[in-house]
């Protein structure tokens, strides 16, 4: 496995710290990463792996950790048909989405931008599989991401009541989530 990039963010909205790596196998893409931050006035840490096929699909995710004493174990799987299961557990909710968004993260938002490959100027709009923190229920969520110039993207979602202009690096990372997340350091190609 070939590590592309890796980033550590300093978490602003959840107080704390997050390391990702995104890696490539063969055909796929890998992204791992552990994010440790309190919420509720709980500690929590959050161990994800997230395996994208070579065109940038979402195939399988693992969510694993704890908040606070509870432990969080999830298996997510995404069928041929873009029919989504966690835990063995059909979720017809977000049939057809083609990204994961964990709401936990902003590595996330790395799917689609690398996914849609939009030029300057461009946009497009999208339904993701939300993975809601701290329920960790799925929901779709209607994204609408803007390529406004070389390096920054507006996000888009809830219909516009959120709007972000993201700063990314060129392995499609965020760098700056203005008042959520930080990148502090990076490295990689």
């Amino acid at each position: 496995m070939a590590t592309i990039h890796t980033v550590l963010w300093h978490g602003i909205l959840l107080p704390g710290h997050e390391y990702c790596q995104l890696s490539a196998q063969d055909t796929q893409w890998q992204l791992n990463g552990t994010a440790v931050f309190t919420h509720a006035s709980l500690p929590c840490r959050l161990d994800y792996a997230i395996t994208c096929d070579a065109a940038w699909r979402t195939l399988s995710a693992n969510v694993r950790g704890w908040i606070g004493d509870s432990v969080v174990l999830l298996n997510l799987v995404v069928d041929s048909h873009q029919r989504w299961y966690m835990n063995d557990v059909e979720q017809p909710q977000v049939d057809g989405c083609i990204d994961l968004d964990l709401n936990f993260s902003p590595s996330t938002n790395l799917l689609p931008i690398r996914r849609l490959g939009l030029p300057v100027e461009a946009q497009a709009e999208i339904t993701a599989a939300w993975l809601k923190f701290p329920s960790f229920s799925l929901e779709p969520l209607l994204q609408r991401y803007i390529h406004v110039e070389e390096n920054v993207y507006r996000y888009e979602s809830g219909g516009g009541r959120f709007v972000a202009d993201l700063r990314v690096n060129s392995s499609g990372f965020v760098l700056d989530y203005p008042g959520i997340w930080l990148a502090e350091a990076t490295s990689g190609s």
